[in-house]
């Protein structure tokens, strides 16, 4: 069940990249985005942690 969901997946992965190339850029740059504003996020917080 596990390697068809996972098979099932990449081709539905695949099939998107090659059909929809702009819309899957923009799935990719704002999950990038997202993550880089968790990342400096998380950074402030642990800077200010010794001044309080």
């Amino acid at each position: 069940m596990k390697k068809t969901l996972k098979w099932g997946g990449l081709a539905f992965l695949a099939f998107y990249l090659i059909s929809r190339p702009h819309n899957a850029a923009n799935v990719v740059h704002g999950a990038l985005t997202g993550v880089s504003g968790a990342a400096n996020s998380l950074s402030t917080f642990v800077s200010d942690l010794p001044n309080k």
